[in-house]
């Protein structure tokens, strides 16, 4: 496989499937886990600890997915125990069975302060219908009166549905630790933008980066804006991290990422993941000559049909896109009277 510095490399075409698993290196499996979305699955990936193993993320909690992992300990992991679990980020399918194998298999949690706080906070916060907060950052975002109708009388997607409980306990890691896992050394480096402080792992010892959704090839790493924090900017974040990560990339690297295939070719993927955003940033403000809420911005950011699978997605991006340019002094934003926030581009 061409490690060149502007070639991506794709060592394996196909991913491992059931309870099945791939030696990316030694002493590293690589195994996939279902999802019941258009993203239809998640890696996860253990490295031999001697006595036991460390796994990184866990996938969604489900009966159906500890039947998996359960074929998975039997086979692939040889009946060792799993002592740890490193969960790179916040999001339910990589933190869904943390508490499962804390609870269940004694195993210690390892993870950010952000991510270990935002997923207890999500997990306590079970509603039935959505948070009147919710729909008014619906509304602020052009969503349709219908739709909003019909989202206010439906239980939302709840946290709780496919994350295991937490127990109270975890350990910590945060910016330029160093920890050993798999017989290698290990530099922690924090992401940002699609989750507030993303963990990445570096090896020391050969040329493994575990990159979580941070770095992912061939798809876009959603960055989205929620009701919880309504002016957040993802997207100066994401930008931030991207061009801090980059510095560190080699050609060789192998990125283990927490969806589609492992992969080379770090330095030009990190390029292409800047490029995109500036690109799409630039579209967007191009199309601002007239005033748009986020829920009209589809086609130009996308540039492609956006179905109900993908349109909460779609939308939590498009505002994000749009308080990137409006931070940066860029735009100029208004009420309309229908409620929505839209936004023109300055002309001066």
């Amino acid at each position: 496989m061409d490690g060149g510095a502007d070639v991506i490399g794709y060592p394996w075409s196909e991913p491992p499937s059931g309870v099945q698993a791939i030696e990316v290196a030694p002493g590293v499996l690589w195994m996939r886990l279902p999802l019941p979305m258009k993203l239809d699955h998640v890696n996860i990936y253990a490295l031999d600890d001697g006595d036991g193993w460390t796994i990184i993320d866990t996938g969604f909690s489900s009966r159906k997915t500890r039947e998996l992992w359960q074929g998975l300990l039997d086979g692939p992991l040889g009946g060792r125990p799993v002592r740890r679990v490193v969960v790179t980020h916040h999001h339910p399918d990589h933190v869904g069975l943390a508490g499962w194998f804390q609870t269940e298999h004694g195993a210690e949690l390892v993870t950010t302060r952000t991510a270990w706080l935002f997923s207890r906070m999500l997990q306590l916060d079970e509603q039935a219908r959505p948070a009147s907060e919710t729909l008014a950052y619906y509304r602020r975002a052009g969503m349709s009166a219908e739709e909003i109708a019909r989202r206010a009388d439906e239980r939302p997607f709840n946290f709780s549905d496919v994350v295991y409980p937490m127990p109270l306990g975890f350990t910590r890691i945060k910016q330029d630790n160093v920890i050993r896992i798999g017989g290698r050394v290990w530099d922690v480096h924090i992401g940002n933008g699609h989750a507030p402080e993303h963990a990445t792992l570096w090896s020391r010892d050969d040329n493994l980066v575990i990159a979580g959704d941070q770095i992912l090839p061939s798809i876009s790493s959603n960055l989205g804006v929620y009701a919880t924090e309504p002016k957040a900017d993802p997207v100066g974040d994401w930008l931030e991290a991207c061009e801090r990560l980059s510095q560190f990339a080699r050609p060789d690297h192998l990125v283990l990422g927490g969806h589609k295939l492992p992969f080379t070719g770090l330095p030009v993927r990190m390029r292409q993941l800047i490029e995109n955003h500036h690109g799409a940033l630039k579209r967007l403000l191009a199309d601002l000559d007239t005033p748009k809420a986020a829920a009209d911005c589809f086609p130009v950011l996308f540039k492609r049909q956006i179905g109900e699978a993908e349109y909460g997605l779609a939308l939590v991006e498009a505002v994000a896109h749009l308080n990137h340019l409006h931070s940066q002094g860029l735009v100029e934003q208004s009420e309309r009277s229908d409620g929505a926030m839209v936004y023109c581009r300055k002309t001066s």
